[in-house]
């Protein structure tokens, strides 16, 4: 039998919900491009119900112990002896999420001798070492495509409440006053904009998909470019690089995973390349920009606004200066765990756990490390160090 460790995020501060906003969820056929939507045997669980936080459980309990397996829930993870620890020395699996990761290092890894396999729910498997996975024969998966729609209108939200000004003139309302000068003095038309996507996958394709109605000027750059015939539809501008691709935006939105090439890559040296004034938003990981750097481009005005969901470390500490520097509209990591998005993401976990318990394959398109190397999607976006 199977230990099942589960790393979610806390519940609500007034308590697990017993209502919700809406009744039901609108039903899907399928992603974009025709992958299909998890197709887990069974689930025990309500969608639109909060299925990500400790008392959610993914919606696992029930399955799991109903064959004899063991399900530990915990959000406790990053203090010294967490419960996170303390459980991973003889788990077999550990589920976690990229909103509340937790960080299977290649030291923890060393402590868990009977790993096998890693699942995020979510995508972003960046939180586990994968050369440490390599060597330890440890599966690591994930929910390809669960939320990567889900993310890219939180992108677009996030864009057009920096340009227009929105959570500043938000605010004067408040605070009781009516200062339209105050609101409107930073705000813009993004229309006429240039908008560049570092990285055009899932996620970065669907963000520029859905600014095309706004008249944007549309750029990427992709270590893949995408088809001839995407790029006319689209009428989108390919970059070799993203160095070359910045001087020329207005908008820069990173959708890129995190590895070797992509960490610390918006520094000093990069930001200085751009327009004044331009808006940089990231809801990819928070390493792939110099958190300093942020800063100092903020308070001098060679960025207009920065706007995302992913810090570093998570969830951020509460003397983060990305929590009080100028024009930016940070959120916790949200932008993947819509109720939506959690419907689908814990159910492609209980697929990936029926296929893994029951000795069955798991998908290609789940899979970032399997048998040694990296597999699937990990072969496709990411790289090692080994």
């Amino acid at each position: 039998m199977a230990k099942v460790l589960c790393v979610l995020y806390d519940d609500p501060v007034d308590g697990y919900p017993k209502t919700y906003a809406r009744d039901d969820l609108p039903a899907l056929d399928g992603y974009p491009g025709g992958q299909t939507l998890p197709t887990p045997k069974g689930v025990d669980f309500t969608p639109g119900h909060l299925l990500g936080s400790v008392s959610g459980e993914l919606g696992l309990r029930r399955f799991l112990e109903e064959r004899g397996h063991t399900l530990v829930v915990t959000s406790d993870k990053d203090t010294e002896g967490s419960e996170f620890d303390r459980e991973l020395a003889d788990a077999d699996v550990v589920i976690s999420q990229p909103f509340w990761p937790a960080y299977l290092t290649a030291e923890r890894i060393a402590k868990a001798p009977k790993l096998k396999l890693a699942i995020t729910a979510g995508i972003g498997s960046d939180h586990v070492d994968l050369d440490a996975a390599i060597e330890h024969g440890i599966t690591v998966a994930e929910v390809t495509y669960c939320n990567s729609i889900s993310v890219a209108e939180h992108v677009v939200m996030m864009i057009l409440s920096q340009v227009r000004n929105y959570i500043p003139s938000y605010q004067v309302v408040l605070d009781g006053g009516w200062n339209i000068a105050d609101c409107v003095s930073r705000s813009y038309d993004v229309e006429g904009m240039h908008v560049g996507t570092v990285a055009a996958g899932r996620i970065g394709l669907a963000v520029l998909r859905r600014l095309k109605p706004f008249d944007m000027h549309l750029h990427y750059t992709d270590r893949h470019r995408l088809p001839r015939e995407v790029e006319e539809e689209l009428n989108l501008t390919w970059h070799a690089s993203t160095q070359d691709m910045v001087p020329h935006c207005d908008v820069v939105t990173i959708n890129a995973p995190l590895h070797p090439e992509t960490e610390g890559l918006f520094d000093d040296k990069l930001i200085s390349t751009m327009k004044r004034g331009t808006y940089l938003i990231n809801t990819a990981r928070a390493k792939i920009a110099d958190r300093d750097s942020i800063v100092r481009a903020l308070e001098s005005g060679q960025l207009a606004g920065y706007a995302g969901d992913v810090w570093y470390p998570q969830p951020a500490p509460a003397d983060h200066p990305w929590r009080t520097m100028p024009h930016h509209g940070m959120t916790p990591h949200i932008s993947g765990s819509s109720l939506s998005a959690q419907a689908r993401y814990a159910a492609g976990t209980r697929e990936i756990l029926e296929n893994w318990l029951d000795g069955e394959s798991i998908r290609e398109e789940y899979l970032i490390v399997q048998g040694g190397g990296l597999a699937g999607t990990g072969a496709h976006s990411y790289s090692t160090r080994t």
